[in-house]
């Protein structure tokens, strides 16, 4: 059996306590607010306070509940949803990472985790107790046995840790629920140790050097990770914002990079694009991206468009193309599975596309007819990532498409209360010869993927595929070429999924209008038509039913993807925004 690299699982929150006392006075985050400065205020907090604060809150914790029993954190994106965190895992009870009710957008995805996680103890703040409390009101909702608001914790209680073992629960991640009702992933104290040094040996970091800078979800795997997880590696600062101050003025993301001499950050493919298209050539002459090592993208597909135009547009300003570290992750594997170098550009390469939707990765010339380019999210560290035959478990050859499956010690434990799911997807046996790999248990992801020239490429969702005629098509090919047939559709909001209309499936296009086309301009007829005309040449594709709706009105996941299985439902059940356009006066 191949041997994987040993790993650390000594639990991260016995880190913190030792850097508490190796360094008290070291700086580990830093908060910056916007709400009363809009060119922000920075709050920082010492290994020292910061351990001390833990603590607090595991007193506070434990005089309420019991180890094993659940918390839930409703509270805004700051230091002290950092302390509660760590706090619970102090208790030794299981968190689970929310946010606060107030959160535009998000309520019946915390309607539906909170029922399903049935916490004892909820932690949010001062500011997003009135929230919270209105919450808890509401019909169904279970009351906690005690709300701990985390400014307010009496910094006198004090907590003697207790041992803590890799084995244990430290807290479940929701999914996004791109394919499903959000579900919650049994993470153990050793999946997120371990998880976090595979990222931090992918990076390639200086310890208590190298500095984080996010601006990601806390509640969300990739935001958790590396805005908690990887300071607690060797002791190194991490620099935290609220999501809402970078949509609100994106620039301010890339001005707190440009104070680190040596940074590492990541975001979904939209941030760039929103960076690229949102900051002006005033702000750009005031930024130095010369020490940001990894610009990190986790989007599914990451396209050549995005690196390039990220690129373009910062690279005065210092930007390295080896910086963009393309890379593919899920919840179910902590997060981190693979990554690109960050000392060269990621690996570009173009295939046949009618071969590649045949299962076959056929290398050809970027420019030839019917070529595709796919951007690879190079190797793994610390885990083994294959490509299987999904419906044999036989590992497929290099060139070949299939599922990509997983093992490793940052594979989670499961599904919590989903014993069917957890087994079906977490206790995977490999058929056939398996040569030096385990036999199980394996990782089945759900994703399609192909490994060439030694680095994988993501190519899709098993249940995403839209299957018409017995022909396999990738949903977000489709997509591209629909943002692209017609000036009156939003580029990168739209969503192709099948459905049942008799014999067969059907495809569905659902677009979102460009809000800048004026909507009395706007024919929805002949976009329909182009739509139409772009997807029959470009993929031999007739569109069963094209629908345009408002901006917005696309169902997305936590993380900003497009939740294709919540928009074939909305298509179904005829409750998508359809645009009406006001009748024309002659």
């Amino acid at each position: 059996m191949t041997d994987l690299p040993a790993l650390d699982r000594t639990p991260l929150i016995e880190r913190l306590a030792r850097f508490a006392k190796d360094f008290p006075d070291d700086r580990a985050y830093t908060f910056m607010d916007y709400m009363t400065d809009p060119d922000g205020v920075a709050t920082d907090v010492t290994w020292g306070e910061l351990d001390r604060r833990a603590r607090a809150t595991a007193a506070a914790i434990r005089r309420a509940t019991s180890p094993g029993r659940r918390v839930a954190l409703l509270a805004p994106q700051d230091l002290h949803y950092v302390t509660g965190f760590l706090g619970a895992m102090y208790a030794r009870v299981i968190g689970v990472p929310l946010f606060s009710p107030d959160l535009p957008g998000h309520g019946d995805r915390l309607l539906a985790v909170y029922q399903d996680a049935e916490p004892d103890v909820v932690i949010t703040t001062s500011a997003s107790l009135p929230a919270v409390r209105t919450f808890l009101a509401g019909d169904g909702v279970r009351e906690p046995a005690e709300i701990i608001v985390a400014d307010e914790v009496d910094g006198a209680l004090d907590w003697i840790p207790e041992p803590v073992d890799p084995d244990d629960v430290a807290y479940l991640q929701y999914t996004s629920g791109s394919t499903r009702t959000p579900a919650g992933v049994i993470i153990t104290h050793g999946n997120f140790a371990t998880n976090a040094e595979q990222l931090w040996r992918t990076f390639e970091g200086i310890p208590r050097e190298s500095s984080g800078v996010n601006w990601l979800p806390v509640f969300h795997d990739m935001g958790l990770v590396t805005t908690v997880a990887l300071p607690l590696v060797y002791g190194n600062p991490g620099v935290i914002m609220d999501p809402v101050a970078f949509v609100m003025r994106p620039v301010r993301w890339l001005e707190l990079l440009s104070k680190q001499k040596h940074a590492f950050t990541g975001g979904p493919n939209f941030a760039y694009e929103y960076l690229t298209a949102q900051v002006t050539e005033e702000e750009k002459a005031k930024l130095d991206l010369s020490g940001v090592q990894v610009f990190m993208n986790g989007a599914e597909p990451i396209r050549e468009s995005t690196l390039t135009g990220f690129y373009e547009a910062f690279k005065d300003c210092g930007l390295r193309p080896e910086a963009q570290v393309c890379a593919y992750g899920l919840a179910e594997a902590t997060v981190y599975v693979s990554a690109s170098s960050r000392f060269r550009e990621p690996t570009r390469a173009a295939f046949d596309h009618e071969a590649l939707r045949r299962g076959t990765a056929e290398p050809c010339a970027a420019d030839a007819p019917g070529a595709i380019q796919l951007i690879a999210c190079g190797t793994s560290f610390g885990q083994h990532t294959i490509i299987v035959d999904p419906d044999t478990g036989v590992r497929k050859a290099d060139g070949s498409v299939g599922e990509i499956w997983v093992y490793g010690p940052n594979v989670a434990a499961g599904y919590w209360g989903r014993p069917e799911a957890s087994k079906e997807t977490f206790e995977a046996e490999l058929a056939g010869n398996v040569g030096d790999l385990p036999r199980r248990p394996w990782l089945r992801t759900g994703d399609l993927g192909v490994r060439h020239g030694g680095e994988l490429f993501v190519t899709g969702r098993i249940k995403d595929l839209v299957i018409v005629d017995g022909r396999n098509h990738y949903p977000q090919d489709i997509e591209f070429t629909v943002s692209n047939a017609h000036k009156g559709v939003r580029r990168e909001y739209t969503a192709a999924v099948s459905v049942d209309v008799g014999d067969t499936e059907g495809l569905v296009v659902v677009a979102e209008r460009n809000r800048r086309v004026p909507i009395a301009l706007l024919d929805v007829d002949e976009v329909a038509q182009a739509v139409r005309t772009a997807v029959k040449q470009q993929h031999d594709l007739r569109v069963h039913d094209f629908v345009l709706i408002e901006p917005g009105g696309i169902p997305r996941t936590s993380s900003g993807k497009i939740a294709r299985s919540a928009c074939r439902k909305a298509y179904l059940d005829r409750t998508l925004p359809y645009v009406t356009v006001p009748a024309r006066e002659d």
